[in-house]
């Protein structure tokens, strides 16, 4: 039950909110307050964008997590392009009003990480998975089970932000990365995972249980 500790603003966010709220004061104080108020709530809106909260993992060892808050749009059978495999992919879709941050869904070692360049449609749609601008994560549990994690960007998502390396080991829920604005994480899974969400469910990064390995 390992609360991974975050500051209650992601980092990636203090450069938007010190010029939002500086520019904020700066028409506060020449104009007034009535012509102030736009500037300051979407100041208030980069704040809750940016908002990184501590999770609760579950004591679960063969869960697998969401990586992502969001509302689940794909739980499919596929081919993970990643691994050339037969997997089930489960998708979590953020909109602009969700934690952007990325946990990892099981412990294990990072085996591998493979980045494309790619469009930015919206990140709802299913092609989104394969045409836009994506980072994929190859981790493998300690019982030789692998699981591919991708982030995508969308509609307006410009930037993909991953922290780790190749050989890395991360536990559930530690936070490994960002995407700034509307996008998606892909989670391919084993095709004998025993899958707990369906499509529209909302999820939560870390406290949710996308699937439990066999």
């Amino acid at each position: 039950m390992k609360r991974y500790p975050h500051p209650i603003i992601a980092r990636e966010g203090w450069p938007y909110l010190a010029v939002m709220a500086g520019s904020s004061a700066l028409v506060t104080w020449g104009v007034g307050w009535t012509f102030a108020a736009p500037f300051w709530i979407l100041s208030l809106f980069v704040l809750q964008f940016f908002r990184d909260p501590a999770r609760d993992v579950p004591d679960e060892p063969h869960a697998v997590l969401s990586p992502a808050d969001g509302r689940i749009v794909a739980v499919e059978k596929v081919n993970d392009p990643y691994l050339n495999r037969e997997a089930v992919k489960v998708s979590v879709f953020m909109n602009v009003f969700n934690v952007h941050s990325n946990r990892s869904p099981v412990d294990g070692e990072v085996r591998g990480i493979w980045y494309f360049p790619g469009k930015f449609v919206n990140a709802d749609l299913d092609k989104a998975s394969l045409e836009n601008e994506r980072n994929a994560l190859w981790i493998r549990t300690a019982d030789g089970i692998d699981i591919t994690c991708v982030q995508v960007a969308g509609l307006i998502a410009r930037r993909i932000l991953c922290y780790v390396k190749e050989g890395a080991r991360l536990q559930r829920g530690e936070r490994y990365g960002f995407i700034r604005f509307g996008s998606r994480v892909d989670v391919y899974l084993p095709p004998d995972a025993r899958i707990k969400v369906g499509i529209g469910d909302k999820v939560h990064a870390t406290e949710s249980i996308l699937a439990e390995l066999k």
